[in-house]
């Protein structure tokens, strides 16, 4: 189970990782957080959208689809509004009624009853600065891990089904600076022009802490589902922009990974991993969840 604030983010973050398990017979489930309907639209090339917040949802509705049906997972909503990112100094307040200010008890419950439904092994979701400081994926952090906390535990959220722990829970590292510093060096070697110079400037200014990697999964055969994925985002992804700047020949041959920090453990395992599911008996190929 991958949880998510908004549609499109799946396609960025473990994309491949999650193609790649299906390819392998295992259930995938995307949970995302919100309709994503307050985004902006972040592709030069798609035309303006009219009727406000209800038709953007509608759209985007309809991107995660096609990109569901590209990876192979299905996928769930769990319906909260999307919050915005504010911008401005001071920032302004976040719109009455989102997501990011919904109590956690109450975001927390509808997660938990999906994580008691379909019963996984496996959670990825991100760290606690939610990868880059949006506050819906700050708030997805903190509800996804209380799902994997109380999803087990039949005194909590009694009332949203039988309990169900999961036994590991990771979090998506797409934008690691050893990743991207390794992209760029490789483009430049191969007498290209790096569009992350300034990205990777920016991130050593701010004196953003590197996370450790604990986990590659092997998954350069299935970027080109990811790219399809990425591409059914046609609102948000810029088919000549930034997801798209890495010659994928050089990504595969330089780093053919995607990264993930395992954060909770309920099985024995060791570190470094290859394989979200290392210590969980009987987990290759398995059918009942992931």
């Amino acid at each position: 189970m991958a949880v998510h604030a908004h549609p499109d983010d799946e396609s960025s973050k473990g994309a491949a990782t999650m193609a790649r398990y299906v390819d392998q017979g295992v259930d995938v489930l995307v949970v995302t957080c919100t309709g994503g309907e307050r985004g902006d639209i972040l592709n030069p090339q798609y035309p303006p959208v009219e009727g406000g917040a209800p038709a953007m949802q509608a759209i985007r509705r309809a991107e995660m689809a096609a990109a569901a049906a590209a990876l192979g997972v299905t996928q769930r909503s769990l319906g909260f509004v999307d919050s915005g990112l504010p911008e401005g100094e001071p920032l302004p307040p976040l719109p009455s009624g989102c997501f990011a200010l919904t109590p956690l008890e109450v975001a927390a419950a509808e997660l938990v009853e999906v994580v008691r439904e379909f019963r996984p092994h496996v959670m990825t979701t991100y760290d606690p600065s939610g990868g880059y400081p949006h506050p819906d994926h700050v708030m997805t952090h903190k509800v996804a891990v209380e799902a994997f906390e109380a999803a087990g535990d039949a005194a909590r959220y009694p009332d949203r089904g039988e309990p169900w722990q999961p036994l590991k829970l990771y979090y998506n590292h797409g934008f690691s600076m050893l990743r991207m510093r390794a992209m760029h060096e490789a483009i430049v070697e191969a007498g290209g022009e790096s569009p992350f110079g300034e990205w990777i400037e920016s991130r050593q200014a701010l004196d953003v802490p590197e996370r450790a990697v604990t986990t590659q999964i092997d998954c350069a055969a299935w970027f080109g589902r990811r790219d399809d994925a990425l591409r059914a985002h046609a609102t948000q992804i810029d088919p000549d922009g930034f997801f798209f700047a890495i010659p994928r020949e050089i990504e595969a041959e330089t780093w053919p990974f995607e990264d993930f920090e395992l954060a909770v453990s309920h099985v024995a395992t060791t570190l470094p991993e290859d394989d979200l599911f290392a210590g969980i008996p009987g987990a290759g190929g398995r059918t009942d969840g992931a």
